[in-house]
């Protein structure tokens, strides 16, 4: 069976976006956990497809201009993720979305359909997010891989990425590798859902 392999960019207090819905101690929006060599596919959910959509079209289109959002040039990485998100299927989960612009992109309506998309032959698939929606497949059994881009600071007021789960859950950790400006990949296999022992705490 094809993996799920969830990757989010988060700040030492585990924040994913702060007060203003931005992550913007995240310059660089690339595919930096290094399993472009393992995916084929690629799942988001209905709430950060919009938007992911209009950030990766005009690095698609017009890379060698400012960024309309931001007014940044894109990143080499960037630009080359954009090219492979552009030859690559994605699939969305989203039970409100009922038109996608992009070609080569479906529409999941149900959980029955992202372990329906894990059976089918080919690579890993790379759960891109958002953070409710890796939480919520964490919760489901349906992950097998967590990768997290930690950043060198405390984000303060924002959301956390497991503020909403629902279960305890063991992690493996697999691997860890120091990246540029002070920044950790780490990687983990994501266990079964636990219970605490009975007295434990």
């Amino acid at each position: 069976m094809r993996k799920l392999i969830a990757g989010m960019k988060i700040s030492v207090d585990a924040k994913f976006e702060g007060p203003e819905h931005l992550a913007d101690w995240v310059v660089d929006w690339s595919e930096e956990y290094g399993i472009r060599s393992r995916i084929d596919a690629c799942l988001l959910g209905g709430g950060m497809y919009p938007g992911y959509e209009q950030y990766w079209t005009p690095i698609q289109n017009e890379p060698g201009k400012p960024h309309p959002l931001t007014g940044l040039m894109p990143t080499e990485a960037e630009i080359e993720w954009g090219r492979f998100a552009a030859r690559t299927p994605h699939h969305v989960l989203s039970t409100t979305l009922n038109e996608l612009q992009w070609p080569s992109t479906t529409l999941l309506r149900g959980l029955d359909e992202v372990t329906a998309l894990k059976q089918q032959p080919g690579k890993d698939i790379y759960l891109v997010g958002g953070a409710r929606l890796t939480t919520s497949l964490i919760d489901a059994g349906l992950v097998d891989e967590l990768r997290l881009i930690v950043y060198p600071l405390v984000a303060g007021e924002g959301p956390a990425l497991f503020a909403a789960t629902e279960h305890r859950r063991a992690l493996e950790l697999h691997d860890v590798r120091r990246l540029s400006e002070g920044r950790v990949c780490l990687t983990y296999g994501v266990g079964a859902a636990s219970q605490p022992e009975e007295g434990s705490g």
